[in-house]
């Protein structure tokens, strides 16, 4: 019995060249199908990407409302959720504004980028007095150190509440809104802190909130200057033409030029080096 055992220890030592061999053909399978299977892995990591990258909408589909109002900011926050992959519902409202082409505007750009627009008619002259909606106010033509008189109360606050409820009617989980705290007017409803509340607000008020599903408000121009948002427009290919920004536009678009949404428009495409396509009645 010994010896039988010895024997077998011993060809286990000193395996015959055809053993030798056999170990070596199974190893090199073996570490060509593992090499096979990382390199798998990795294309498809690749292919993932670059669908990512140039057919997003093929990988994220999601719902999400865009508020859009027709100006240069929300036609711009509009084409970062289209980038993005979203399945982009458009919000607007006719709540009463002076400058209505600003909604004649987000109606045109709402059907070219959007893929369903909805205009809700809120009419909020009798409930927030504000010179955009008081066509007896005078709009200033200087920028104010406070609060200025084009606030309209609660504005962000109930066109956001109407998002949230159209969100949770879609199931969907995102809404965009395209404030700005860095080249804005001051508006107190445009500020990271009222947005963060807000968010908190959507959670704990609604039905998906409670069971999990939360909502999630983007601001991806929050930060970013005046100058930054045009380039980021144009590199989506946004005609900025087609948005009308000035508070007291007439009834064809055509800008006042002196208003603080027109400084503000006009510093930014200075500011890149951009020709203008706005067309303005003082230049």
């Amino acid at each position: 019995m010994e010896t039988s055992i010895d024997a077998v220890r011993f060809a286990h030592q000193h395996p015959t060249q055809n053993q030798l061999l056999r170990i070596r053909g199974e190893n090199i399978f073996l570490n060509f199908v593992t090499a096979w299977l990382h390199y798998e892995a990795s294309l498809d990591r690749c292919t993932r990407i670059f669908m990512t990258i140039n057919h997003p909408s093929q990988t994220t589909n999601r719902p999400a409302i865009i508020l859009l109002s027709g100006g240069l900011d929300s036609a711009t926050c509009l084409a970062i959720a289209k980038s993005e992959g979203f399945a982009c519902y458009a919000l607007s409202f006719d709540y009463g504004q002076r400058h209505l082409a600003e909604l004649a505007a987000a109606r045109r750009i709402g059907k070219s980028l959007a893929d369903v627009h909805k205009v809700v008619q809120l009419d909020l002259t009798d409930i927030c007095h504000s010179a955009l909606t008081d066509r007896t106010s005078t709009i200033p033509q200087q920028p104010d150190t406070g609060i200025p008189i084009t606030y309209v109360p609660a504005r962000n606050t109930i066109f956001l509440a109407v998002a949230l409820g159209w969100a949770e009617t879609l199931d969907a989980r995102d809404i965009f809104i395209g404030v700005n705290a860095v080249d804005y007017s001051g508006y107190p409803d445009c500020r990271p802190g009222f947005i963060s509340a807000f968010e908190q607000t959507a959670n704990l008020g609604t039905k998906a909130g409670i069971e999990g599903r939360g909502f999630t408000i983007h601001t991806p121009l929050i930060e970013m200057s005046k100058a930054d948002i045009i380039h980021k427009g144009l590199e989506l290919g946004i005609d900025f033409a087609a948005t009308v920004s000035c508070y007291q536009a007439d009834e064809t678009g055509k800008a006042c030029g002196v208003c603080d949404a027109c400084r503000l428009r006009r510093a930014g495409f200075e500011a890149i080096g951009v020709r203008d396509p706005t067309r303005y009645r003082v230049v």
